[in-house]
Protein backbone atom coordinates (compact mmCIF):
# COMPACT_ATOMS: atom_id res chain seq x y z
CA UNK A 1 0.00 0.00 0.00
CA UNK A 2 1.09 3.25 -1.19
CA UNK A 3 1.57 5.62 2.33
CA UNK A 4 -0.36 9.21 2.11
CA UNK A 5 1.37 11.72 2.89
CA UNK A 6 0.56 14.63 4.76
CA UNK A 7 2.65 17.74 3.53
CA UNK A 8 3.91 20.86 5.42
CA UNK A 9 5.04 23.20 2.83
CA UNK A 10 6.88 26.24 2.51
CA UNK A 11 5.01 29.21 2.29
CA UNK A 12 7.60 31.20 -0.15
CA UNK A 13 7.06 29.04 -2.81
CA UNK A 14 3.97 30.51 -5.32
CA UNK A 15 5.37 31.20 -8.53
CA UNK A 16 5.76 35.10 -9.36
CA UNK A 17 3.22 34.65 -13.06
CA UNK A 18 0.17 33.87 -10.45
CA UNK A 19 -0.27 37.21 -8.73
CA UNK A 20 -2.12 38.52 -10.95
CA UNK A 21 -4.66 35.96 -10.85
CA UNK A 22 -4.45 35.50 -7.03
CA UNK A 23 -5.27 39.83 -7.04
CA UNK A 24 -8.30 39.15 -9.28
CA UNK A 25 -9.52 36.45 -7.27
CA UNK A 26 -9.03 38.65 -3.60
CA UNK A 27 -11.01 41.60 -5.58
CA UNK A 28 -14.03 39.13 -6.17
CA UNK A 29 -13.84 37.63 -2.89
CA UNK A 30 -14.16 41.39 -2.04
CA UNK A 31 -16.69 42.82 -3.93
CA UNK A 32 -19.05 40.16 -3.82
CA UNK A 33 -20.64 37.82 -1.24
CA UNK A 34 -21.05 35.34 -3.67
CA UNK A 35 -19.06 32.13 -3.81
CA UNK A 36 -19.35 31.50 -7.68
CA UNK A 37 -17.71 34.36 -8.43
CA UNK A 38 -14.63 33.37 -6.98
CA UNK A 39 -14.67 29.66 -7.85
CA UNK A 40 -14.84 31.09 -11.09
CA UNK A 41 -11.45 32.78 -10.79
CA UNK A 42 -10.16 30.21 -8.82
CA UNK A 43 -11.08 27.16 -11.22
CA UNK A 44 -9.73 29.48 -14.31
CA UNK A 45 -6.40 29.65 -12.26
CA UNK A 46 -6.61 25.77 -11.70
CA UNK A 47 -7.12 25.10 -15.14
CA UNK A 48 -5.13 27.59 -16.94
CA UNK A 49 -1.68 28.14 -14.89
CA UNK A 50 -1.46 25.20 -12.74
CA UNK A 51 -2.20 22.69 -15.77
CA UNK A 52 -4.20 21.02 -13.80
CA UNK A 53 -6.28 17.98 -15.73
CA UNK A 54 -9.18 17.77 -13.16
CA UNK A 55 -10.42 20.37 -10.34
CA UNK A 56 -12.93 19.41 -7.63
CA UNK A 57 -14.11 22.17 -4.86
CA UNK A 58 -16.35 20.16 -2.27
CA UNK A 59 -18.18 21.53 0.59
CA UNK A 60 -18.92 20.07 4.08
CA UNK A 61 -22.43 19.71 5.34
CA UNK A 62 -21.54 19.66 9.18
CA UNK A 63 -25.28 18.57 9.92
CA UNK A 64 -25.95 15.62 7.73
CA UNK A 65 -22.20 14.54 7.59
CA UNK A 66 -21.89 14.30 3.98
CA UNK A 67 -19.19 16.21 1.56
CA UNK A 68 -20.53 16.77 -2.14
CA UNK A 69 -19.10 18.36 -4.90
CA UNK A 70 -20.08 21.89 -4.99
CA UNK A 71 -17.91 22.83 -8.85
CA UNK A 72 -15.15 21.08 -11.19
CA UNK A 73 -14.19 20.96 -13.99
CA UNK A 74 -13.10 17.81 -15.88
CA UNK A 75 -16.36 16.05 -14.68
CA UNK A 76 -19.93 15.44 -16.21
CA UNK A 77 -22.72 17.01 -14.15
CA UNK A 78 -23.24 12.91 -13.77
CA UNK A 79 -20.15 12.20 -12.48
CA UNK A 80 -20.24 15.20 -10.00
CA UNK A 81 -23.52 14.14 -8.49
CA UNK A 82 -22.04 10.76 -8.01
CA UNK A 83 -19.06 12.20 -5.75
CA UNK A 84 -20.54 11.89 -2.29
CA UNK A 85 -18.49 11.32 0.34
CA UNK A 86 -19.34 10.67 4.40
CA UNK A 87 -16.88 11.64 7.16
CA UNK A 88 -13.31 9.98 6.99
CA UNK A 89 -14.22 7.80 3.57
CA UNK A 90 -12.22 8.08 0.97
CA UNK A 91 -9.10 10.81 0.36
CA UNK A 92 -11.56 13.46 0.84
CA UNK A 93 -13.11 12.45 3.51
CA UNK A 94 -9.75 11.77 5.14
CA UNK A 95 -8.88 15.35 4.35
CA UNK A 96 -12.10 17.20 6.11
CA UNK A 97 -11.96 14.94 9.01
CA UNK A 98 -8.11 15.66 10.02
CA UNK A 99 -7.94 19.25 8.38
CA UNK A 100 -4.50 18.39 6.90
CA UNK A 101 -3.60 18.40 3.31
CA UNK A 102 -2.82 14.85 1.43
CA UNK A 103 -1.12 14.38 -1.66
CA UNK A 104 -1.38 10.78 -3.71
CA UNK A 105 1.80 10.00 -5.35
CA UNK A 106 0.06 8.29 -7.77
CA UNK A 107 -3.76 7.73 -7.79
CA UNK A 108 -3.20 3.46 -9.16
CA UNK A 109 -1.46 2.80 -6.65
CA UNK A 110 -3.59 4.27 -4.00
CA UNK A 111 -5.97 1.66 -2.23
CA UNK A 112 -8.18 4.29 0.00
CA UNK A 113 -8.71 5.94 -3.68
CA UNK A 114 -12.47 5.37 -4.60
CA UNK A 115 -13.06 6.95 -7.59
CA UNK A 116 -16.33 7.74 -6.65
CA UNK A 117 -17.29 10.05 -9.56
CA UNK A 118 -16.25 7.26 -11.87
CA UNK A 119 -14.45 9.17 -14.17
CA UNK A 120 -11.11 7.91 -14.28
CA UNK A 121 -9.99 6.36 -17.21
CA UNK A 122 -6.81 4.24 -17.41
CA UNK A 123 -4.51 7.01 -18.57
CA UNK A 124 -5.75 9.22 -15.10
CA UNK A 125 -4.15 6.28 -12.89
CA UNK A 126 -1.02 7.34 -13.51
CA UNK A 127 -1.76 10.94 -12.10
CA UNK A 128 -1.06 12.63 -8.75
CA UNK A 129 -4.22 13.63 -6.64
CA UNK A 130 -3.42 16.17 -4.25
CA UNK A 131 -6.51 17.86 -1.48
CA UNK A 132 -6.69 20.45 0.28
CA UNK A 133 -8.71 21.79 3.35
CA UNK A 134 -10.42 25.01 3.16
CA UNK A 135 -10.58 25.13 6.99
CA UNK A 136 -12.07 28.68 8.90
CA UNK A 137 -10.90 28.52 13.01
CA UNK A 138 -10.54 25.19 13.66
CA UNK A 139 -13.70 24.13 11.20
CA UNK A 140 -12.59 22.15 8.13
CA UNK A 141 -15.69 23.71 5.31
CA UNK A 142 -14.11 21.69 2.54
CA UNK A 143 -11.96 20.91 0.44
CA UNK A 144 -9.55 21.93 -3.28
CA UNK A 145 -8.56 19.22 -5.18
CA UNK A 146 -6.98 18.12 -8.24
CA UNK A 147 -5.56 15.68 -10.75
CA UNK A 148 -2.34 16.47 -12.00
CA UNK A 149 1.06 14.85 -14.13
CA UNK A 150 4.00 15.95 -11.73
CA UNK A 151 7.63 16.20 -12.88
CA UNK A 152 9.01 15.98 -9.65
CA UNK A 153 7.93 16.33 -5.92
CA UNK A 154 9.28 19.85 -6.04
CA UNK A 155 6.64 20.40 -8.25
CA UNK A 156 3.94 18.91 -6.26
CA UNK A 157 5.67 21.02 -3.06
CA UNK A 158 4.61 23.89 -4.39
CA UNK A 159 1.21 23.58 -5.61
CA UNK A 160 0.32 22.27 -2.62
CA UNK A 161 1.81 25.80 -1.23
CA UNK A 162 -0.18 27.63 -3.42
CA UNK A 163 -3.33 25.87 -3.33
CA UNK A 164 -3.25 26.27 0.64
CA UNK A 165 -2.96 29.87 0.30
CA UNK A 166 -5.95 30.19 -2.54
CA UNK A 167 -7.79 28.32 0.25
CA UNK A 168 -7.38 30.71 2.78
CA UNK A 169 -8.28 33.39 0.85
CA UNK A 170 -11.62 31.91 0.20
CA UNK A 171 -12.74 30.05 4.11
CA UNK A 172 -14.41 33.19 4.83
CA UNK A 173 -16.56 33.19 2.02
CA UNK A 174 -17.00 29.71 2.06
CA UNK A 175 -18.22 29.73 5.25
CA UNK A 176 -20.67 32.74 4.74
CA UNK A 177 -22.16 30.44 1.43
CA UNK A 178 -22.54 27.56 4.42
CA UNK A 179 -24.06 29.80 6.93
CA UNK A 180 -26.76 31.60 4.23
CA UNK A 181 -27.07 28.35 1.83
CA UNK A 182 -26.73 25.43 3.79
CA UNK A 183 -30.33 25.21 5.51
CA UNK A 184 -31.77 25.63 2.35
CA UNK A 185 -29.47 23.37 0.78
CA UNK A 186 -30.90 20.78 2.95
CA UNK A 187 -34.49 21.76 2.90
CA UNK A 188 -34.42 21.70 -1.37
CA UNK A 189 -32.34 17.85 -0.41
CA UNK A 190 -35.65 16.61 2.23
CA UNK A 191 -38.22 18.53 0.28
CA UNK A 192 -36.97 16.03 -3.32
CA UNK A 193 -37.22 13.10 -1.07
CA UNK A 194 -40.51 13.64 0.15
CA UNK A 195 -41.68 14.40 -2.72
CA UNK A 196 -39.85 10.91 -4.28
CA UNK A 197 -41.51 8.91 -1.36
CA UNK A 198 -45.08 10.69 -1.80
CA UNK A 199 -45.06 10.02 -5.33
CA UNK A 200 -43.63 6.39 -4.88
CA UNK A 201 -46.60 5.86 -1.98
CA UNK A 202 -49.22 7.31 -4.74
CA UNK A 203 -47.95 4.96 -7.32
CA UNK A 204 -51.15 3.82 -9.19
CA UNK A 205 -49.14 0.34 -9.32
CA UNK A 206 -49.60 0.37 -5.12
CA UNK A 207 -53.13 1.29 -5.15
CA UNK A 208 -54.09 -1.94 -3.68
CA UNK A 209 -56.21 -4.07 -5.90
CA UNK A 210 -56.12 -5.85 -9.86
CA UNK A 211 -59.97 -6.50 -10.49
CA UNK A 212 -61.01 -5.45 -13.76
CA UNK A 213 -62.65 -2.49 -12.60
CA UNK A 214 -59.48 -0.95 -11.06
CA UNK A 215 -57.48 -1.86 -13.70
CA UNK A 216 -60.04 0.55 -15.73
CA UNK A 217 -59.21 3.30 -13.74
CA UNK A 218 -55.38 2.82 -13.48
CA UNK A 219 -55.39 3.60 -17.40
CA UNK A 220 -57.80 6.18 -16.76
CA UNK A 221 -54.72 7.80 -14.70
CA UNK A 222 -52.24 6.90 -16.79
CA UNK A 223 -54.05 9.04 -19.46
CA UNK A 224 -54.77 11.94 -17.73
CA UNK A 225 -51.90 12.44 -14.85
CA UNK A 226 -49.29 14.24 -17.27
CA UNK A 227 -52.55 16.15 -18.74
CA UNK A 228 -53.82 19.79 -16.96
CA UNK A 229 -57.34 18.39 -17.80
CA UNK A 230 -59.43 19.19 -14.79
CA UNK A 231 -61.03 15.60 -13.21
CA UNK A 232 -63.81 14.87 -11.47
CA UNK A 233 -63.91 11.94 -9.27
CA UNK A 234 -67.23 10.06 -8.74
CA UNK A 235 -67.70 7.00 -6.60
CA UNK A 236 -69.75 6.32 -2.66
CA UNK A 237 -67.81 7.46 0.36
CA UNK A 238 -65.14 5.00 1.50
CA UNK A 239 -64.02 4.01 -2.65
CA UNK A 240 -60.77 5.78 -1.80
CA UNK A 241 -61.22 8.88 -4.24
CA UNK A 242 -58.26 10.80 -2.28
CA UNK A 243 -55.97 7.94 -3.04
CA UNK A 244 -56.64 8.18 -6.77
CA UNK A 245 -56.43 12.15 -6.29
CA UNK A 246 -53.37 12.08 -4.90
CA UNK A 247 -52.13 8.99 -8.05
CA UNK A 248 -53.15 11.83 -10.34
CA UNK A 249 -51.12 14.49 -9.07
CA UNK A 250 -47.76 12.87 -8.58
CA UNK A 251 -47.16 11.43 -11.31
CA UNK A 252 -48.59 14.81 -13.31
CA UNK A 253 -46.59 17.51 -14.52
CA UNK A 254 -47.13 19.71 -11.51
CA UNK A 255 -45.81 16.66 -9.02
CA UNK A 256 -43.15 19.57 -7.64
CA UNK A 257 -45.85 22.08 -7.26
CA UNK A 258 -48.11 22.32 -3.68
CA UNK A 259 -51.02 19.37 -3.16
CA UNK A 260 -53.53 21.18 -1.41
CA UNK A 261 -56.79 19.06 -0.50
CA UNK A 262 -60.46 20.45 0.50
CA UNK A 263 -63.65 19.24 2.25
CA UNK A 264 -66.12 21.33 1.64
CA UNK A 265 -68.85 18.48 3.70
CA UNK A 266 -70.38 20.31 7.03
CA UNK A 267 -68.85 23.64 6.68
CA UNK A 268 -70.99 26.88 6.87
CA UNK A 269 -70.94 28.69 3.55
CA UNK A 270 -68.69 31.72 5.35
CA UNK A 271 -66.12 29.10 6.39
CA UNK A 272 -65.58 27.63 2.74
CA UNK A 273 -65.69 31.19 1.00
CA UNK A 274 -62.57 32.77 3.46
CA UNK A 275 -61.15 28.92 3.10
CA UNK A 276 -60.64 28.60 -0.66
CA UNK A 277 -60.77 31.70 -1.91
CA UNK A 278 -59.05 34.15 1.11
CA UNK A 279 -59.79 37.19 2.73
CA UNK A 280 -58.07 40.40 3.10
CA UNK A 281 -57.47 42.09 6.46
CA UNK A 282 -60.36 43.85 8.16
CA UNK A 283 -62.51 42.36 5.20
CA UNK A 284 -65.18 40.60 8.02
CA UNK A 285 -64.88 40.86 12.09
CA UNK A 286 -62.24 38.37 12.94
CA UNK A 287 -60.03 39.17 9.61
CA UNK A 288 -57.40 40.52 11.78
CA UNK A 289 -54.82 39.76 9.17
CA UNK A 290 -54.38 38.69 5.10
CA UNK A 291 -55.27 35.08 4.51
CA UNK A 292 -54.13 33.48 1.07
CA UNK A 293 -57.45 31.15 0.36
CA UNK A 294 -56.23 27.39 -1.09
CA UNK A 295 -56.49 28.36 -4.82
CA UNK A 296 -53.36 30.96 -3.90
CA UNK A 297 -52.07 28.15 -1.67
CA UNK A 298 -52.35 25.48 -4.62
CA UNK A 299 -50.82 28.14 -7.00
CA UNK A 300 -48.36 26.17 -9.23
CA UNK A 301 -49.62 22.45 -8.50
CA UNK A 302 -52.96 20.55 -7.98
CA UNK A 303 -56.11 21.64 -5.33
CA UNK A 304 -58.37 19.02 -5.03
CA UNK A 305 -61.88 19.44 -3.71
CA UNK A 306 -64.21 16.98 -1.80
CA UNK A 307 -67.62 16.47 -1.78
CA UNK A 308 -68.23 19.07 -4.43
CA UNK A 309 -71.73 18.52 -4.48
CA UNK A 310 -72.09 20.10 -0.96
CA UNK A 311 -71.32 23.72 -2.39
CA UNK A 312 -73.99 26.48 -1.94
CA UNK A 313 -75.08 28.15 -5.13
CA UNK A 314 -73.11 31.43 -4.18
CA UNK A 315 -69.51 29.67 -3.55
CA UNK A 316 -70.27 27.96 -6.83
CA UNK A 317 -70.71 30.94 -8.50
CA UNK A 318 -67.53 32.04 -7.66
CA UNK A 319 -65.72 28.83 -8.18
CA UNK A 320 -67.53 28.88 -11.75
CA UNK A 321 -65.28 32.25 -12.41
CA UNK A 322 -61.71 30.57 -10.68
CA UNK A 323 -62.25 27.83 -13.54
CA UNK A 324 -63.20 30.29 -16.78
CA UNK A 325 -60.49 33.01 -15.44
CA UNK A 326 -57.90 31.26 -13.83
CA UNK A 327 -58.16 34.15 -11.24
CA UNK A 328 -58.91 34.62 -7.31
CA UNK A 329 -60.45 37.02 -5.45
CA UNK A 330 -60.17 37.24 -1.73
CA UNK A 331 -63.02 38.44 0.13
CA UNK A 332 -62.89 42.09 0.77
CA UNK A 333 -60.54 42.53 -2.65
CA UNK A 334 -61.58 43.50 -5.67
CA UNK A 335 -58.16 43.10 -7.49
CA UNK A 336 -58.14 39.73 -9.39
CA UNK A 337 -55.43 37.01 -8.57
CA UNK A 338 -53.94 35.37 -11.44
CA UNK A 339 -52.92 31.55 -10.70
CA UNK A 340 -52.14 28.23 -12.04
CA UNK A 341 -53.37 25.35 -11.04
CA UNK A 342 -54.69 21.92 -11.75
CA UNK A 343 -58.51 21.30 -10.52
CA UNK A 344 -59.42 17.87 -9.33
CA UNK A 345 -62.76 17.18 -7.55
CA UNK A 346 -64.69 14.72 -6.02
CA UNK A 347 -68.73 13.80 -4.88
CA UNK A 348 -70.47 10.73 -3.67
CA UNK A 349 -73.58 12.54 -5.28
CA UNK A 350 -75.46 12.22 -8.96
CA UNK A 351 -74.67 16.11 -9.55
CA UNK A 352 -76.49 15.54 -12.72
CA UNK A 353 -79.69 15.24 -11.09
CA UNK A 354 -78.56 17.89 -8.69
CA UNK A 355 -78.64 19.95 -12.00
CA UNK A 356 -82.05 18.67 -13.07
CA UNK A 357 -83.24 19.48 -9.73
CA UNK A 358 -82.25 22.71 -9.85
CA UNK A 359 -79.48 22.61 -6.91
CA UNK A 360 -76.53 22.90 -8.79
CA UNK A 361 -75.24 24.80 -11.97
CA UNK A 362 -75.65 23.13 -14.92
CA UNK A 363 -72.66 25.42 -16.21
CA UNK A 364 -70.24 24.60 -13.73
CA UNK A 365 -71.04 20.99 -13.60
CA UNK A 366 -70.01 20.68 -18.02
CA UNK A 367 -66.90 22.41 -16.53
CA UNK A 368 -66.01 19.96 -13.91
CA UNK A 369 -67.21 17.14 -15.54
CA UNK A 370 -64.54 17.28 -18.52
CA UNK A 371 -63.40 13.75 -17.62
CA UNK A 372 -64.94 11.78 -15.44
CA UNK A 373 -63.45 9.34 -13.67
CA UNK A 374 -65.66 6.43 -11.31
CA UNK A 375 -64.46 4.62 -8.90
CA UNK A 376 -65.87 1.42 -7.99
CA UNK A 377 -67.77 0.05 -5.00
CA UNK A 378 -65.97 -2.58 -3.02
CA UNK A 379 -68.87 -4.92 -4.05
CA UNK A 380 -68.10 -4.99 -7.37
CA UNK A 381 -64.00 -5.47 -6.98
CA UNK A 382 -64.48 -9.06 -5.12
CA UNK A 383 -61.18 -10.13 -6.17
CA UNK A 384 -59.53 -7.11 -4.56
CA UNK A 385 -61.35 -7.28 -0.62
CA UNK A 386 -58.89 -10.58 -0.13
CA UNK A 387 -55.41 -8.58 -1.11
CA UNK A 388 -56.72 -5.31 0.39
CA UNK A 389 -57.10 -7.39 3.80
CA UNK A 390 -54.24 -8.93 3.98
CA UNK A 391 -52.24 -5.44 3.45
CA UNK A 392 -54.54 -3.77 6.48
CA UNK A 393 -53.66 -7.28 8.67
CA UNK A 394 -50.03 -6.48 8.14
CA UNK A 395 -50.37 -2.63 8.48
CA UNK A 396 -52.25 -2.98 11.70
CA UNK A 397 -50.46 -5.96 13.23
CA UNK A 398 -47.37 -3.41 13.04
CA UNK A 399 -48.64 -0.51 14.46
CA UNK A 400 -50.36 -2.55 17.44
CA UNK A 401 -46.85 -4.90 17.87
CA UNK A 402 -49.04 -7.96 17.59
CA UNK A 403 -47.92 -11.02 15.21
CA UNK A 404 -51.21 -11.26 13.45
CA UNK A 405 -50.25 -12.94 10.20
CA UNK A 406 -52.80 -14.82 8.26
CA UNK A 407 -57.36 -14.63 7.91
CA UNK A 408 -58.81 -18.00 8.70
CA UNK A 409 -60.88 -19.16 5.74
CA UNK A 410 -64.55 -18.98 7.38
CA UNK A 411 -63.18 -15.05 7.95
CA UNK A 412 -62.36 -14.88 4.27
CA UNK A 413 -65.50 -16.29 3.23
CA UNK A 414 -67.14 -13.84 5.35
CA UNK A 415 -65.17 -10.72 4.38
CA UNK A 416 -65.88 -11.74 -0.02
CA UNK A 417 -70.07 -12.23 1.14
CA UNK A 418 -70.58 -8.85 3.17
CA UNK A 419 -71.92 -6.13 0.95
CA UNK A 420 -69.56 -3.55 2.05
CA UNK A 421 -71.98 -0.63 2.09
CA UNK A 422 -68.80 1.64 4.09
CA UNK A 423 -66.27 0.13 0.97
CA UNK A 424 -62.86 0.04 1.66
CA UNK A 425 -63.25 2.25 4.53
CA UNK A 426 -65.02 0.00 6.55
CA UNK A 427 -62.98 -2.69 5.60
CA UNK A 428 -60.19 -1.19 7.25
CA UNK A 429 -62.25 -0.17 10.20
CA UNK A 430 -63.13 -4.04 10.65
CA UNK A 431 -59.56 -5.62 10.19
CA UNK A 432 -58.54 -2.96 12.67
CA UNK A 433 -60.47 -4.01 15.12
CA UNK A 434 -59.81 -8.09 14.09
CA UNK A 435 -56.12 -7.22 14.37
CA UNK A 436 -56.89 -5.80 17.99
CA UNK A 437 -59.26 -8.70 19.08
CA UNK A 438 -56.83 -11.81 18.08
CA UNK A 439 -55.37 -13.77 20.43
CA UNK A 440 -53.07 -15.85 18.35
CA UNK A 441 -51.82 -15.61 14.65
CA UNK A 442 -54.75 -16.01 13.03
CA UNK A 443 -57.60 -13.68 12.28
CA UNK A 444 -61.08 -15.82 12.70
CA UNK A 445 -64.67 -15.51 11.81
CA UNK A 446 -65.63 -14.76 15.51
CA UNK A 447 -62.92 -11.74 15.70
CA UNK A 448 -65.10 -10.08 12.96
CA UNK A 449 -68.02 -7.34 13.75
CA UNK A 450 -71.46 -9.52 14.48
CA UNK A 451 -72.99 -7.85 10.69
CA UNK A 452 -69.93 -9.97 8.83
CA UNK A 453 -71.17 -13.02 11.18
CA UNK A 454 -74.58 -12.39 10.63
CA UNK A 455 -74.59 -12.28 7.00
CA UNK A 456 -72.91 -15.53 6.69
CA UNK A 457 -73.50 -18.01 9.00
CA UNK A 458 -77.47 -16.23 10.29
CA UNK A 459 -78.63 -14.83 6.50
CA UNK A 460 -79.56 -11.78 8.90
CA UNK A 461 -77.46 -8.43 9.98
CA UNK A 462 -78.63 -6.85 12.37
CA UNK A 463 -78.97 -9.65 15.03
CA UNK A 464 -76.42 -9.19 17.57
CA UNK A 465 -77.67 -12.26 19.66
CA UNK A 466 -75.69 -14.85 21.95
CA UNK A 467 -76.41 -17.57 19.17
CA UNK A 468 -75.29 -15.92 16.14
CA UNK A 469 -72.21 -15.51 17.65
CA UNK A 470 -72.08 -19.17 19.28
CA UNK A 471 -72.57 -20.22 15.61
CA UNK A 472 -70.25 -18.04 14.71
CA UNK A 473 -67.68 -20.18 16.47
CA UNK A 474 -68.88 -23.41 15.56
CA UNK A 475 -68.93 -22.70 12.23
CA UNK A 476 -65.39 -21.58 12.45
CA UNK A 477 -64.62 -24.93 14.16
CA UNK A 478 -66.14 -27.38 11.17
CA UNK A 479 -64.80 -25.13 8.28
CA UNK A 480 -61.07 -25.43 10.06
CA UNK A 481 -61.78 -29.25 10.65
CA UNK A 482 -63.12 -30.50 6.94
CA UNK A 483 -59.96 -28.38 6.12
CA UNK A 484 -57.35 -30.28 7.95
CA UNK A 485 -58.95 -33.41 6.90
CA UNK A 486 -59.28 -32.43 3.09
CA UNK A 487 -63.23 -33.05 3.09
CA UNK A 488 -63.29 -36.19 5.10
CA UNK A 489 -66.49 -35.90 7.41
CA UNK A 490 -65.99 -38.83 9.27
CA UNK A 491 -62.02 -37.77 10.21
CA UNK A 492 -63.47 -34.20 10.85
CA UNK A 493 -66.21 -35.28 13.09
CA UNK A 494 -63.59 -37.30 15.42
CA UNK A 495 -61.54 -34.15 15.91
CA UNK A 496 -64.39 -32.37 16.49
CA UNK A 497 -65.53 -34.74 19.67
CA UNK A 498 -68.97 -35.21 17.44
CA UNK A 499 -70.60 -38.39 15.61
CA UNK A 500 -70.64 -37.85 11.92
CA UNK A 501 -74.42 -37.07 12.00
CA UNK A 502 -73.99 -34.36 14.16
CA UNK A 503 -71.26 -32.95 12.32
CA UNK A 504 -73.87 -33.45 9.13
CA UNK A 505 -76.25 -31.95 10.97
CA UNK A 506 -74.47 -28.78 12.01
CA UNK A 507 -73.01 -28.67 8.27
CA UNK A 508 -76.34 -28.71 6.40
CA UNK A 509 -77.13 -25.72 8.85
CA UNK A 510 -74.44 -23.56 7.66
CA UNK A 511 -74.17 -24.57 4.10
CA UNK A 512 -71.05 -26.37 4.23
CA UNK A 513 -70.18 -28.50 1.32
CA UNK A 514 -67.43 -30.90 2.37
CA UNK A 515 -66.62 -31.60 -1.42
CA UNK A 516 -65.41 -28.05 -1.50
CA UNK A 517 -62.34 -29.09 1.20
CA UNK A 518 -61.48 -32.82 -0.85
CA UNK A 519 -57.97 -33.10 -2.54
CA UNK A 520 -57.87 -31.16 -6.25
CA UNK A 521 -60.91 -28.79 -4.83
CA UNK A 522 -60.98 -25.28 -5.64
CA UNK A 523 -60.07 -24.71 -1.95
CA UNK A 524 -57.82 -27.58 -1.91
CA UNK A 525 -54.23 -26.57 -0.44
CA UNK A 526 -52.77 -25.14 2.88
CA UNK A 527 -53.36 -21.36 4.07
CA UNK A 528 -51.16 -19.38 2.92
CA UNK A 529 -48.86 -17.73 5.68
CA UNK A 530 -50.31 -14.09 4.21
CA UNK A 531 -53.38 -13.75 2.50
CA UNK A 532 -53.28 -13.13 -0.97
Amino acid sequence: MTEIRSIECERDCCPNNILPQLYEMGRAIARSRDLQESLTVLLAIMRERLGVAKGLFTLYHRRTGTIFIHEGFGVSDEEKARGVYNLGEGITGKVVESGKPIVVPRIREEPNFLNRTQSRDDDGLDRSFLCIPIVRGTDVLGTISVEKDYADAEDIRQDVAFLEFLATLLAQAVEIHLLEHEEKTLLESENRRLREALKEKFHPANIIGNSAPMREVYAMIEKIAKTRVTVLLLGESGVGKELVANAIHYHGNSAGGPFVKFNCAALPESVIESELFGHEKGAFTGAETLRKGRFEEADGGTIFIDEIGELSPAIQTKLLRVLQERTVERVGRNKPIPINIRVLTATNRDLKAMVDEGKFREDLYYRLNVFPVTIPPLRERGGDIVALADSFVERFAKENGKTVKRISRPALQMLTKYFWPGNVRELENVIERAVILCEDEVIHGYNLPPSLQDATISGTRESSSLRSKLDAVEYEYVVEALKHTRGNVTEAARELGLTRRVLGLKMQRFGVNFADYRKGSPLDGDEPETVE
